[in-house]
């Protein structure tokens, strides 16, 4: 993604060149030097410990630190701002106009990288918005896989975790589908904190002869009670003996 129009902390080499110390009021040109005095305070400053003067580096965090201490310099010895500044590669060899530089700023690369990013946040900000607050894990007890009850029914047991992401206390409904006859024994709702979890064993049981032998699919429904909208469903397996 980076290439010599991307915008960097540049050290503009063919004004600065070559480094020395001078009087301040004397002609550098005189003398054969740039305008960097070699005074090293930009090198002081980098948190990172480069020098930019050495052309851009790794390390190299965008902080501006080395900008602002060169134009301090710049400006005591009366010398035009921008020894070391925000531009482009091509721009300080090329010595393009302001005009130029965003002019090249919408380059074909430059617009896919905008419209894909455009297309990501997009994306997440629709996500965000339609995310339902509510996760759910279904675990099956596979210690025992069905067991007979007292009535003479098929009895399974589960593992439920309910996550309530979002940040107001809910009372959640459980329901449960896939079989003819499929019935919770136990308590079918349970309330969860915001931001909590709540935990809760489920006894499922059916009549004997509601399902074939072996596993059968079903499905657990988590509802909110009062906003029907926020809802999941989890699939399992019920075990015939």
């Amino acid at each position: 993604m980076f290439d010599p129009d991307t915008l960097i902390i540049a050290y503009d080499t063919a004004r600065g060149e070559s480094r020395g110390a001078r009087a301040k009021g004397v002609d550098p040109q005189s003398q054969g030097l740039g305008d960097c005095v070699d005074c090293g305070i930009c090198v002081q400053v980098c948190p990172t410990g480069i020098d930019i003067r050495n052309g851009l580096q790794n390390e190299c965090i965008g902080c501006a630190a080395c900008i602002d201490a060169c134009d301090t310099v710049m400006d005591k010895l009366d010398y035009p701002r921008g020894l070391i500044r925000y531009s482009t590669e091509n721009a300080v060899s090329k010595r393009y106009k302001p005009m130029d530089i965003v002019r090249r700023a919408f380059r074909p690369r430059v617009m896919i990288y905008s419209g894909i990013l455009l297309l990501l946040s997009g994306v997440t900000a629709w996500s965000l918005a339609t995310r339902v607050p509510l996760k759910v894990n279904v675990l099956k007890d596979h210690s025992t896989l069905s067991r007979e009850a007292d009535n003479g029914g098929i009895e399974n047991s589960y593992q439920m975790k309910i996550l309530n992401t979002g940040d107001q206390t809910r009372t959640f409904h459980i329901s449960i589908s896939g079989v003819e006859g499929l019935r919770l024994v136990t308590n079918d709702e349970i309330t969860v904190t915001g931001g909590g979890i709540g935990s809760q064993t489920i006894a499922v049981i059916a009549d004997p002869d509601s399902a074939k032998s072996g596993s059968s699919p079903i499905l657990f429904t988590v509802e909110d009670v009062s906003d029907p909208a926020v809802a999941v469903t989890e699939k399992s397996k019920f075990w015939m003996p």
